[in-house]
């Protein structure tokens, strides 16, 4: 069934650009909602919903813009809310951006749990990959190709001895992705956050809320949280991104070096060829996409 959020929930943290406190109320919202963001700093003109075709910015993250306003930064909250399987909800903020929290979708799912979460009278829809379909910027990929499940492989390669190469391989349950993909945080290299808070970005940036790397480590004292944290950030990323469908996918995702960019890209390319997916209805038991099986676990490759 579908779901939304108990009763409202409200959160402060520093946003990631502004440095300034953000003030963020996740509400109930009805059946067939979707995700709405709604700009509570203006006056009119403050909704946006959470569609493929509302993405405006993905430079350094998923910004929706519409009728001339934006909310930033929204990937980790969405990550969250796909997470937990949360359809139908109103984001509040008081802010151009989502707070950063720990720069991970840990906070928000802990966040999002205390508020209670409540099944709605009607049943999820899901888009089934029937057709492969990839798409490609020349630098990295993404493609989808028929799968009973929601898996995603993601493939990253740095060239930093703390990075390297690295990859993982997850077959979606909540239990997996509270585990092992939630709790990883996003990162960053100590001399771009320099550069972009010389231009007045990435303002609230700091060791609280992102891995930073040096030339040759990573500077922060209490290290990472598991020894392939980057590209599970990596599959948050893409999990935030993809619930801009409105719906969850039944298909294999498979990343080389992909970014907000690109996953968007694949959502609209999606979008335009209908002859690649079908509408589906859940399965007789609670969603296979969602189940929460042992041999659901995920699986690390080292590359």
């Amino acid at each position: 069934m579908q779901k939304t959020v108990a009763r409202d929930i409200t959160c402060r943290s520093v946003g990631l650009h502004s440095g300034r406190k953000v003030r963020m109320k996740v509400r109930p919202a009805d059946v067939d909602t979707g995700i709405v963001f709604l700009r509570t700093d203006l006056r009119k003109d403050n909704r946006i919903k959470a569609t493929p075709s509302n993405v405006s910015e993905t430079t350094l993250a998923t910004t929706l813009g519409l009728n001339g306003i934006r909310v930033s930064t929204v990937e980790h909250l969405l990550s969250a809310l796909y997470g937990l399987g949360i359809d139908n909800a109103v984001v509040e903020t008081d802010s151009f951006e989502i707070p950063i929290m720990d720069g991970s979708a840990a906070p928000f799912m802990s966040f999002l749990k205390d508020g209670g979460i409540e099944e709605q009278g009607k049943q999820k829809q899901f888009i089934i990959i029937k057709k492969p379909l990839s798409v490609t910027d020349g630098t990295g990929s993404v493609s989808i190709q028929p799968s009973p499940h929601f898996e995603i492989t993601c493939h990253i390669d740095f060239n930093h001895p703390a990075v390297g190469r690295q990859s993982h391989h997850i077959v979606f349950s909540l239990k997996t992705y509270e585990e092992t993909i939630a709790p990883a945080r996003t990162f960053g290299f100590l001399h771009e956050v320099e550069y972009l808070q010389a231009k007045g970005l990435a303002l609230g940036g700091s060791l609280k809320n992102a891995i930073v790397l040096n030339g040759t480590k990573v500077i922060n004292k209490e290290g990472l949280r598991f020894p392939d944290e980057f590209v599970k950030h990596k599959i948050l990323d893409i999990i935030g991104d993809l619930s801009l469908l409105g719906v969850p996918i039944r298909g294999h995702i498979t990343a080389h070096r992909s970014g907000h960019k690109l996953n968007n890209l694949l959502l609209r390319e999606l979008l335009r060829r209908p002859d690649c997916w079908e509408p589906g209805l859940p399965l007789s038991s609670p969603v296979e996409a969602f189940r929460d099986d042992d041999e659901m676990a995920a699986v690390s490759l080292q590359v």
